[in-house]
């Protein structure tokens, strides 16, 4: 049987899900929204906090959107993220995507974002993302590409930042370059109807930056990462200090931009 062998690089320390809760339909996945109908079922694979979720739920009004996540510990947050919303059409529950516990042919869209970054085989990820779509169904994937992101000014220590980055979500089993491999491991899986894209999130206004740069700074000093970072001999604690004062200085810096390449995919079932 499929199993996950990766391990989720970042957990869900504060300084993460500052990150997640952050995120929407319109900013994390627009490419997808004019292909949902109102009375749509929806399966959302690594649904976090919710946030995404109860966007979409509130764009099928007569459907249905089911919310599924591989660390049960933040589904009764997603729970109270759409209670707090008022959507009613959603329901929450805990999944593995490589062997997910549905019939197949189930839903009209299957949608995962920045997920397959962090499995131990997109490949199966996607094909059972398939087998559960129903036929003229959707698979929307979205994950963004680490070596893509570009960024300015450079202060010593965001280099070193994302080349331990990638060794620790590599050593976990993932693979942060995802982005620019989503439509390699789409046709692996059995697509053939795949309309593939791109887009960015960019931080440059001050607000913009002193949250992206407080949240990095954070999640490199005292999330998963970092303890999976010492933990597993890639940098010591004095590294990963040098590294947040670094996102520190960039965020502090009045010409600072940040732009995350994603990679995204509709695939036609």
């Amino acid at each position: 049987m499929p199993q996950e062998t990766a391990e989720y690089t970042h957990g869900h320390h504060e300084s993460v899900l500052r990150s997640h809760t952050w995120r929407t339909a319109d900013n994390s996945a627009a490419y997808l929204l004019a292909e949902l109908r109102p009375d749509a079922t929806v399966l959302d694979v690594g649904c976090g906090p919710g946030t995404i979720t109860a966007d979409l739920a509130a764009l099928v009004p007569d459907g249905h959107v089911t919310g599924v996540e591989y660390a049960p510990d933040v589904l009764d947050q997603a729970r109270a993220t759409a209670a707090e919303r008022g959507v009613g059409n959603v329901t929450f529950g805990a999944a593995d995507v490589h062997q997910l516990p549905y019939a197949d042919e189930s839903f009209d869209v299957v949608h995962a974002h920045q997920v397959l970054q962090h499995v131990g085989d997109p490949v199966q990820a996607l094909r059972e993302m398939r087998r559960v779509a129903r036929p003229g169904g959707l698979v929307a994937v979205r994950d963004s590409d680490y070596a893509a992101m570009a960024w300015y000014p450079n202060p010593p220590g965001l280099d070193a930042w994302l080349d331990l980055y990638e060794r620790v979500a590599r050593a976990s089993g993932g693979e942060p370059d995802a982005g620019r491999r989503l439509k390699s491991w789409a046709v692996e899986a059995g697509f053939t109807d795949i309309t593939a894209g791109s887009s960015t999130w960019c931080f440059a206004t001050a607000d913009e930056r002193a949250w992206w740069s407080g949240l990095w700074a954070d999640r490199t000093r005292l999330s998963s990462y970092a303890r999976r970072a010492v933990d597993g001999g890639h940098a010591t604690t004095a590294d990963l200090d040098t590294i947040a004062e670094a996102w520190r200085a960039w965020g502090a810096a009045a010409d600072g931009w940040f732009s995350v390449l994603h990679g995204e995919l509709l695939c036609r079932r």
